[in-house]
């Protein structure tokens, strides 16, 4: 099985909640880890842009990446959101476990612990 993490930026932190908790209900994200305080700079439709922003890494399995994609261009207010994968090459056999069980279906066993973010 192959993991990615999926960068995200929105807006506000508002938004960052309200796309992260639409993925996490559907499964198709077992994390959302949202950062704030971003900076973006870009060029859009003619004009170098300077906002502030917060920005988003999701954890999830890379066969799910179309339908992460498409659930966030759903409930995101820009006509054109950063949604780019990482592949994930490395790490804790138990984390990964834990993603795969978190973004199926009919997840086996409960999420008790630690926080594995």
């Amino acid at each position: 099985m192959e993991f990615v993490s999926v960068y995200v930026t929105c807006p506000d932190e508002a938004t960052a909640e309200r796309v992260a908790r639409e993925l996490l209900e559907r499964r198709l994200v077992a994390c959302a880890n949202i950062l704030g305080g971003v900076r973006s700079l870009y060029r859009w439709e003619g004009r170098i842009q300077d906002d502030r922003e917060v920005a988003m890494f999701l954890k999830t399995r890379r066969e799910l990446l179309r339908d992460v994609e498409a659930a966030v261009r759903a409930t995101h207010p820009y006509d054109t959101p950063c949604v780019v994968a990482f592949d994930l090459l490395g790490g804790s056999k138990a984390y990964f476990d834990w993603v795969a069980q978190e973004t199926s279906a009919s997840p086996a066993g409960s999420s008790a612990g630690a926080s594995p973010s």
